[in-house]
């Protein structure tokens, strides 16, 4: 049997060739690539080998990309660090993985399950995996906790208005008009909530939609938003966003 290691850690690659030898020192290994780049020469001026073992993430990107420039019909076996609904697509697609770190007893089932199919495994249809990999609904921040004086208050997103900065601090204005400080950015806040939700509109707002009660159009595409809690100059949405926001506004997602 001839196989690959495409592995970005050179370690990781030693070890899991010590294993696979380990399992039967007649397996040959073609070499030991780090790369999506290098993956690619060496597929397309070398012949196919028998089976790949292929981490998912290389130094240069996901190895995903190997399949969109060069055609693999040798089975793989994936090595990977994805959670466990990830490693389920796996199972959908009946294609073998191993969960980093890689046990010794799981990667001789998987040798020996690819023996056992030989030529019927079927070639990996890595669009449809890939898809399989992030159908997994995300899930979005619910509350925050904010400091009240001596108290810890509990705050439902769906209280609040919307959120901003203000030299260097993120404030949070509920729809009650109380406002409290928050211990995050704005960048790390769009991470976290929906963005079906939150729109950040310019480097200092992060706004909900019911907040939003009036939309005024300026020359050249400008849009200035009316706000409640009210925030007497107005807000501006940066120009940059003005396309995504009037999606944003219009529910839609394209």
């Amino acid at each position: 049997m001839n196989t690959l290691i495409i592995e970005d850690e050179q370690l990781a690659a030693r070890r899991l060739e010590s294993m696979v030898k380990a399992i039967d020192p007649s397996i040959e290994i073609l070499a030991m690539l780090e790369s999506v780049e290098e993956s690619v020469a060496w597929l397309k001026s070398n012949p196919q080998p028998d089976l790949i073992f292929l981490d998912i993430h290389l130094e240069d990107g996901l190895s995903f990309s190997i399949f969109d420039q060069v055609k693999v019909n040798s089975p793989i076996i994936f090595t990977t660090a994805f959670d466990e609904y990830a490693i389920k697509a796996f199972k959908l697609k009946s294609i073998d993985y191993l969960l980093k770190p890689i046990v010794q007893e799981e990667l001789e089932k998987a040798i020996i399950k690819y023996r056992e199919w030989g030529e019927t495994n079927q070639l990996v249809d890595i669009k449809e995996l890939y898809k399989l990999m992030h159908v997994k609904e995300k899930t979005y921040r619910q509350r925050f906790s904010m400091v009240v004086g001596q108290k810890l208050k509990s705050v439902d997103v769906n209280d609040i208005a919307y959120f901003f900065s203000n030299s260097g601090i993120t404030f949070v204005a509920m729809h009650s008009k109380s406002q409290y400080s928050l211990d995050q950015s704005l960048d790390k806040l769009v991470e976290e909530l929906d963005p079906g939700l939150f729109f950040r509109v310019n480097r200092q707002f992060l706004v909900g939609l019911p907040a939003i009660t009036n939309i005024h159009i300026f020359p050249k595409s400008r849009l200035k938003l009316e706000l409640n809690p009210p925030v007497p100059e107005g807000v501006f949405v940066s120009l940059d966003k003005v396309v995504e926001f009037k999606k944003w506004i219009d529910g839609r997602k394209d």
